[in-house]
């Protein structure tokens, strides 16, 4: 049975959306103290089964950003923790490796087991 975060995921995932920045790169975790070494936000309108909105990681650019527009290239999807992560890029770089994915999210991500998941197959 898939988690209701990964339900919700698979509805952005290879499509345009926007992103407003609550954590700009750069910024630190409020309660845990690491530092963002990519943008960190969220997409409005959207419910994730913690109550909050589907969260999401702003890659591929260099600066602090508080909204963006971009693709979403890939899902992380947590095997221990319900609240999945969109992963979002400017369209010219869809074709970002699964490496780098990880090597750019490792800050947050190195806390949970997940895999990423970057196309649509079958019905949901």
């Amino acid at each position: 049975m898939q988690s209701k975060s990964l339900i919700l995921a698979k509805l952005h995932l290879e499509k345009i959306v926007d992103v407003i920045t609550d954590r700009p790169l750069a910024s630190q975790h409020p309660k845990h103290g690491f530092v963002y070494e990519a943008n960190y936000g969220y997409i409005p309108d959207t419910q994730a089964p913690n109550g909050e909105e589907l969260d999401v990681y702003v890659l591929g650019i260099s600066e602090s950003v508080e909204s963006f527009r971009g693709k979403c290239i890939a899902i992380i999807h947590r095997l221990n923790d319900d609240d999945d992560k969109l992963v979002i890029v400017p369209e010219s770089l869809s074709d970002m490796s699964d490496e780098d994915i990880c090597t750019a999210t490792n800050f947050q991500e190195q806390f949970f087991q997940s895999e990423i998941i970057r196309y649509l197959i079958g019905v949901y």
